[in-house]
């Protein structure tokens, strides 16, 4: 290759792979895969492993497998395993039909480790899990030796046959590889390969009550489907030696799978353990999975993400070898950048404050033109309903406003997006309690689109939506999921739920223009001046719903120019 894409230098993952590629290593051959455990929702961590895997078999006219690493049937689903074939193609990319289990393997691996056992490199253990652990030491001194690690091959072949049987209760006994129990790498002190489990699996059932630890499993499983670059997150660098020697004790020939680690994807204010969402839903701090606060994939697809996005997203950031924390406020931005260019235009006030227009005729309607997406011509334009009654956002009226508020005071004038330059004349209050109930005006019937007053100047323009005609809709303002950029950054006694935001979502009934009830379900929105939205799949034709995705706001930028 040796070409930088859109002039942009080679990450390091790519150097490894042209180099193995200059040199005909695996007959310079570059096959992926993307392995997820079905446990659980992918995530937008997961995003970036997807897009790496997916992206390098791409660039190098490669191939990339999807793997389910379903070898844990206590925790894995059917449910997980379509919706994250589900998640992958909405990201954009595509497996070509090489869709494969780790348990499409279980008996091959089972007759590995029967080879390892004859060798003499495996052994059967049923000292406990808190003695096996006890027994490793620590890296700085040797570990001791299982009094099991002395069985002969016979002794410990028979008993593997037997848990593979199901003799044992779970917990019972365990096979271990037999390697250096001095070595300064945890991993390599007679790591367990197999575990007696008792429970169905989603696609084997009842066949096998003990299961392969992903350590035995996942090199393995690269070496049958022919796996070039096993591109691994870096918590699995240090699991890189015993990957290399289980492969060596099996494989033939120079065909080997290569490990290389990557920096995972954190992101501030979020958490990116499964273990933790899946507690976040069964506690009922969200509502689901797709919760439009969670980060999931297919919480982000709810909540108006595109995969544009998520894959511009992961672009930016790149790749590491080294941990860090990316700012939630750069996907936002990127969400930012991408809806801009594709979503349609809408007037929605949040916060109705409701206005009269006094010398406009009671009985007279207009259709005000306005454009769809001034970023894209061929968007076109639509009607909206203008007539004597109008609704404002709250906040873009002040009976004693400071200085330099230009929007709607008592005397001053604003222009009406799309229609009139009014006046306001009078307020009128609720005598009880001093609130506003509406505002009068007053409209220049010359300053219209089209007319020659349109071009006086105001100092601002708001949006607006005609009372007559508005619609009741739902409106579901997402926030950041917790209150600290670290949740675990907790007071003493309490744990990262503390930091669960209270205001991560707002839900209330705003005023809309009618057109909204004759756009596509699959549309994104900008709501003039209030942030990017879309429907949610709760909203039906009589109740229109829906989810901000993100703000207008954009700190990331103005912090990225500094």
């Amino acid at each position: 290759m040796g070409t930088e894409e859109n002039n942009k230098p080679l990450n390091f993952i790519e150097e490894i792979i042209e180099e193995d590629i200059r040199n005909k290593k695996n007959d310079a051959r570059v096959h992926t895969r993307f392995p997820p455990e079905p446990n659980g929702y992918i995530h937008i961590g997961h995003a970036k492993s997807i897009c790496l895997n997916f992206g390098m078999a791409q660039k190098y006219n490669g191939k990339c497998n999807l793997r389910f690493d379903d070898t844990n049937p206590v925790t894995e689903d059917v449910e997980y395993v379509d919706s994250i074939k589900e998640d992958i193609h909405w990201l954009g990319f595509d497996w070509e039909g090489r869709e494969y289990y780790a348990s499409d393997y279980f008996d091959k691996l089972y007759e590995w480790a029967l080879q390892l056992i004859r060798m003499g490199k495996a052994y059967v253990d049923d000292t406990t899990a808190g003695e096996i652990s006890e027994l490793r030491g620590v890296p700085t001194q040797p570990g001791t030796e299982s009094p099991c690690r002395k069985r002969t091959p016979d002794e410990n072949l028979d008993l593997f046959e037997r848990m593979h049987n199901g003799e044992f209760p779970d917990g019972s006994r365990v096979l271990r590889a037999k390697i250096d129990m001095a070595s300064p790498n945890m991993h390599m002190r007679d790591p367990v390969l197999y575990r007696i489990k008792h429970a169905n699996h989603h696609r084997t059932g009842d066949k096998w009550c003990i299961y392969p630890m992903y350590d035995w499993a996942h090199g393995q499983s690269d070496y049958i489907e022919g796996i070039t670059h096993s591109l691994c997150t870096l918590e699995f660098e240090v699991h890189r030696p015993l990957y290399d020697w289980c492969l060596n004790q099996i494989a033939e020939g120079s065909y080997r799978p290569r490990q290389i680690e990557f920096a995972r994807l954190n992101i501030d204010y979020t958490v990116m353990s499964k273990r933790r969402l899946l507690q976040l839903v069964n506690e009922g701090y969200v509502t689901g999975w797709d919760d439009p606060r969670m980060p999931t994939i297919c919480g982000l697809r709810r909540r108006g993400y595109t995969p544009e996005s998520i894959r511009n997203f992961v672009d930016i950031v790149g790749l590491a070898k080294r941990e860090n924390v990316i700012g939630f406020g750069l996907l936002e931005f990127c969400a930012r950048e991408h809806l801009n260019k594709i979503a349609l235009r809408r007037m929605v006030v949040l916060k109705p404050l409701k206005i009269v227009i006094d010398n406009y005729p009671d009985d007279r309607e207009e259709d005000m033109e306005a454009e769809n997406n001034p970023e894209d011509i061929a968007a076109g334009t639509r009607t909206i309903p203008f007539s004597k009654e109008l609704y404002i956002e709250q906040d873009d009226f002040l009976e004693e406003a400071p200085k330099k508020f230009y929007r709607l005071t008592p005397g001053s004038e604003v222009r009406l997006k799309n229609a009139y330059i009014i006046k306001c004349t009078d307020v009128d209050k609720d005598p009880s309690t001093g609130a506003i109930r509406e505002i009068h005006c007053t409209f220049d019937p010359e300053t219209r689109s089209g007319l020659a007053g349109a071009n006086r100047k105001v100092k601002a323009t708001i949006h607006w939506v005609s009372a007559r005609h508005a619609l009741d809709v739902e409106v579901r303002l997402y926030d950041r999921l917790f209150s600290k950029a670290d949740p675990d950054e907790v007071e003493s006694g309490k744990d990262w739920k503390s930091n669960l935001n209270p205001g991560s979502l707002t839900v209330i009934t705003a005023k809309a223009e009618p057109q909204l009830v004759q756009d596509n379900p699959d549309n994104k929105f900008q709501f003039l001046r209030m942030g990017y939205f879309c429907f949610d799949k709760d909203s039906t034709p009589q109740h229109l719903v829906f989810n901000r995705t993100v703000t207008l706001k954009d700190d990331w930028a103005k912090i990225s120019k500094k």
